[in-house]
């Protein structure tokens, strides 16, 4: 197949020509360095990765830029963030653009020192995976929201998302599409290379302790975190788990989804929910190993949901915008009804809550979005269109305002 071209790219170059530095982050193998290699053909680059030339960054700073003069492209700089400070001081004495690239797979732990160092002087992207949009090439890059402006763009560049339970077994790293690499080959390969690289480095325990809370994580995808139920499993504290579970977080293995939160909604559930960013790899930790299984199990709707929500999050990603503000879910039992009700995405923008359903149906129905009117009781803000995602074949109103919309329109 070749090198895949990433729907980030115009917005990375565009920040690369207006900020003295860019950072791209993101979980080991979504692609950062082929990305940036590819882009930025003409800048010197280093890898942290590299113990020498870490400890030549750390102990002799001046040596190391004269041995790598800028422009300069600094993979895995999480390694070495004690450059930061040299760094700012060249970028300060200059007013030149793009003068250091940066690529990072531990997006919270450097985002201190950036932020400390590098305030104003750095513009911070994240990649994620391929989209259904870069497997089918569909060039259309903006972020998902259910406005008639929206599905008008949409509608121009539509196509059939084939196969799609095989995409979602197979998961969204690029060497599974760019080479015939085989499934099981690769993901047993990137754990153990995830286990010995940034996990040694990050906690004090053994693998195979980690491994199984990893396992745990992944069957609970699409799941409100139950901390006690998981450290039950694993035989870890609560906190351990918490902690452990940042780290996931902290290295683009998963996603953690905030509650709604509105003084209106008094009997709203204050968990967050887990969604791994990639099933292919949840596929492979919890052993569903072929698509046709999964798509008959009792996990499928979970991991279905856990598809679409990565599918959303990579929209925002890939126009450059920060979704950790715009998405959420609720859960609670705020209508006069005995039993919860829940909205699986709540997406905010201009002053509007847009309810999202993600069903794994053909056959949607107008009872799938019930729970759409408790956002009615929110005095600041308003409802705006629902939607069920699902398996439908074709866009359609289920009331005026509720729409079911098949997946291809993410």
């Amino acid at each position: 197949m070749g090198y895949i071209n990433r729907a980030i790219t115009n917005k990375i170059v565009e920040r690369a020509n207006t900020s003295k530095c860019l950072l791209l982050t993101g979980a080991r193998q979504v692609g950062k360095s082929t990305l940036l290699k590819h882009e930025f053909p003409k800048y010197n680059r280093v890898t942290f990765d590299d113990k020498m030339t870490r400890l030549q960054a750390k102990e002799e700073p001046k040596l190391f830029f004269l041995n790598n003069p800028k422009p300069l492209f600094i993979d895995e700089v999480q390694k070495e963030n004690s450059i930061l400070e040299d760094i700012k001081a060249i970028v300060d004495d200059s007013d030149e653009r793009g003068q250091f690239v940066f690529s990072c797979s531990q997006k919270l732990e450097l985002m201190k020192g950036m932020s400390e160092s590098l305030a104003g002087r750095v513009s911070i992207m994240e990649l994620l995976g391929l989209s259904l949009r870069e497997i089918f090439n569909v060039k259309f890059n903006k972020h998902f929201v259910p406005t008639e402006e929206y599905f008008i763009e949409r509608e121009k560049e539509l196509v059939q998302y084939k196969d799609i339970w095989e995409i979602i077994h197979k998961g969204s790293y690029p060497e599974l599409y760019d080479v015939n690499r085989e499934w099981q080959d690769f993901y047993s390969s990137y754990v153990d290379t995830y286990l010995e690289r940034d996990i040694n480095e990050l906690i004090a325990t053994d693998s195979i302790t980690f491994l199984k809370f990893l396992t745990a994580v992944a069957a609970r995808t699409g799941e409100m975190l139950n901390y006690a139920n998981i450290a039950g499993d694993v035989g870890v504290t609560e906190p351990t788990v918490k902690s452990w579970l940042s780290i996931l977080e902290r290295t683009g293995i998963v996603y953690i989804l905030q509650p709604y939160s509105a003084n209106a909604l008094t009997r709203a559930i204050k968990a967050p929910k887990v969604y791994f960013r990639d099933t292919g790899l949840a596929c492979y930790l919890t052993r569903w190993l072929t698509a046709d299984a999964l798509k008959n199990s009792a996990v499928a709707g979970n991991m279905f949901e856990t598809f679409v929500v990565s599918e959303i999050l990579k929209t925002y990603a890939n126009e450059g915008q920060d979704y950790r503000f715009s998405i959420f879910y609720y859960r609670g039992k705020d209508k006069t009804t005995t039993k919860e009700n829940e909205i699986d995405l709540i997406i905010e923008e201009n002053g509007k809550l847009y309810p999202v359903e993600i069903k794994m149906t053909g056959n949607p129905k107008a009872s799938m979005g019930s729970a759409n009117e408790i956002l009615d009781k929110i005095p600041d803000k308003k409802r705006g269109l629902g939607v069920i995602l699902c398996l439908t074949d074709k866009k359609m109103y289920l009331r005026e305002n509720l729409i079911a919309l098949p997946i291809e329109y993410i």
